[in-house]
């Protein structure tokens, strides 16, 4: 058995699945492929996905486990780096659907032109683009 993934889907704890929704639709400008009480869906390059499920819905099903989400509302726990054609025009799209600009354009040691902002529940998001 392999444990290689045939497709990778990552999954944001959202405050208000609606509120993300209209977030992520105008950022990625596109429609969600799914979108249902308790998952909303976008497709990204390659067969990626990413989805936005809320604070109260993942809390079921960790039950006592782990911290309830809300308790890490605002707080970056991991960090999106998405590759696009044109790094500023993405950046300047972020801010006008309502991102927090974190770092502006620039570029980085590694080789990439990147900028980071923070969506509406202060998840990390980075466009970048090669130097």
């Amino acid at each position: 058995m392999s444990t290689r993934a045939r497709q990778v889907m990552f999954i944001l704890y959202v405050q208000d699945q609606e509120a993300a929704r209209v977030f992520y639709e105008r950022l990625f400008r596109t429609a969600p492929a799914l979108h249902v009480p308790g998952m909303t869906e976008f497709l990204l390059a390659d067969g990626s996905r990413i989805g936005l499920m809320p604070n109260a819905g993942i809390a079921r099903i960790l039950a006592d486990s782990t911290p309830h989400p809300d308790a890490g509302n605002g707080i970056p726990r991991c960090e999106l780096y998405l590759h696009v054609d044109d790094v500023q025009s993405a950046f300047a799209l972020a801010t006008e659907c309502g991102a927090t600009p974190v770092s502006p354009v620039a570029d980085r040691d590694w080789g990439d032109r990147v900028c980071y902002f923070a969506d509406p529940d202060g998840h990390i998001i980075a466009f970048a683009q090669p130097i």
